[in-house]
């Protein structure tokens, strides 16, 4: 007995009891579409952080200052880099890109008869674009001539365009902060919200000397953070350990002492989130793939079920010279069959299910937006894995069909 006519009369025997297949199926159908939505979504959050995180820049190190420390004590709040330290990095460490200085500022900002106070105010370098990979729709961006002239110059994003100048060209418009005129030099290009859903485009960069010397009034060189871009991602250990030797000898800091800096790696962060959406996505799966199991043991029931009733059945067919081998692979292609027809209605389902869960978060968060990812393979082998379920449960019945003595067979009623 061939495959072809194997599956045509298991089709049949299948066909006979349509409503009992169907509900033997709908344990498979459930764990194939359960597992599927579970895997999508948990993708789906990868690679949104995944796409954040490239967001924030190419290969970005963040390093962050500390206190000072005298003889083991902390002496407050005095911040412990420099736009200088910024300068040196760039100019010293072979794996280093570009670097940026970071000054953090807040206050309203004045157009017309407009005013708003923006999420992020910050004085930057000139290659603070470079390093957050952020290109600018018009316009140009501050120099070091600015720089160094502490130029009342900005750069602007999407929003700030929208909510001061609406529909009218920025460029060369003019923006009061603290009644200091700053002139719009560019425009930044739309980034959309973080993962968190803060707004990326409700910022105004402005040269790091003129938010030090003319908005905060300070007179010393300290910044916030420095902001670093490795060459590559290859670089971005190397790039570590160099701005960390690179500091260490211009702060002073001997071997055994505690540094008043920190070198942090945002792929590090990436790889954290990255390992945690993974392992949420597993143990959801996992928990998805128990209903699977219960789906397998409702082949098992409906098989042997099958099997005491087809008895007469199977003693003919021994009678007319069926091997025990034909019987037991006609059995176990239906048990097969019903975990693969349920498999490809469960990946189909799930599918359906992942695109409205992603629409459904899309439309009840603002600003970041879930993408969908829908897994070929995954659906390849969800069919796989729901066939190998058949194969495991449809064993042992269609075993003990293909055991029948012939005899007791055709007797039975």
């Amino acid at each position: 007995m061939n495959l072809f006519v194997t599956l045509r009369i298991a089709l049949r025997a299948l066909g006979k009891n349509k409503m009992r297949a169907g509900l033997t199926v709908l344990g498979i159908v459930i764990g194939i579409a359960s597992v599927t939505t579970m895997v999508s979504l948990g993708q789906s959050a990868s690679r949104l952080v995944q796409t954040q995180f490239e967001q924030l820049g190419t290969n970005v190190i963040v390093v962050f200052p500390g206190a000072r420390r005298n003889e083991g004590v902390r002496s407050g709040n005095v911040m412990t880099l420099t736009a200088n330290d910024s300068d040196t990095i760039a100019s010293e460490c072979p794996a280093v890109l570009a670097t940026s200085p970071l000054i953090a500022f807040g206050g309203q900002v004045i157009h017309g008869n407009s005013n708003y106070n923006p999420r992020e105010m910050y004085g930057v370098g000139p290659d603070y674009t470079v390093v957050r990979n952020w290109p600018l729709q018009s316009g140009g961006f501050f120099t070091e001539r600015e720089i160094t002239s502490a130029a009342k110059v900005c750069v602007i994003g999407q929003t700030i365009v929208a909510r001061l100048f609406q529909t009218a060209n920025p460029l060369g418009q003019t923006i009061r902060i603290k009644n200091i005129p700053f002139k719009v030099v560019g425009v930044l290009l739309k980034k959309g919200a973080n993962m968190v859903g803060d707004d990326q485009d409700d910022i105004i960069l402005m040269p790091y000397t003129t938010v030090r010397k003319r908005l905060v009034g300070s007179e010393f060189d300290n910044v916030n953070v420095v902001l670093v871009s490795a060459r590559s991602l290859v670089d971005t250990r190397d790039a570590q350990g160099e701005i960390t030797r690179l500091l260490e000898d211009r702060h002073h800091i001997l071997p055994n002492e505690p540094r008043d800096f920190t070198v942090q790696d945002t792929t590090e962060i990436a790889g954290v989130f990255a390992t945690i959406t993974g392992t949420l996505t597993l143990m959801l799966a996992t928990i998805a793939a128990i209903s699977l199991l219960v789906g397998g043991v409702g082949i098992m029931n409906i098989m042997l079920v099958s099997v005491t009733e087809r008895t007469r059945e199977i003693g003919i067919r021994m009678a007319v010279g069926a091997r025990a081998g034909d019987i037991l692979r006609q059995f176990l292609v239906e048990a097969v069959l019903l975990s693969c027809i349920g498999g490809v209605i469960g990946f189909a389902l799930g599918v359906g299910a992942s695109t409205g869960l992603t629409m459904l978060i899309n439309s009840v968060t603002s600003g970041t937006k879930w993408p969908l990812v829908i897994s070929l393979p995954a659906g390849i082998v969800a069919v796989l894995f729901a066939a190998a379920v058949g194969v495991f449960f449809g064993y042992y019945p269609a075993r003990r069909a293909s055991q029948l003595d012939p005899i007791d067979a055709l007797r039975y009623e």
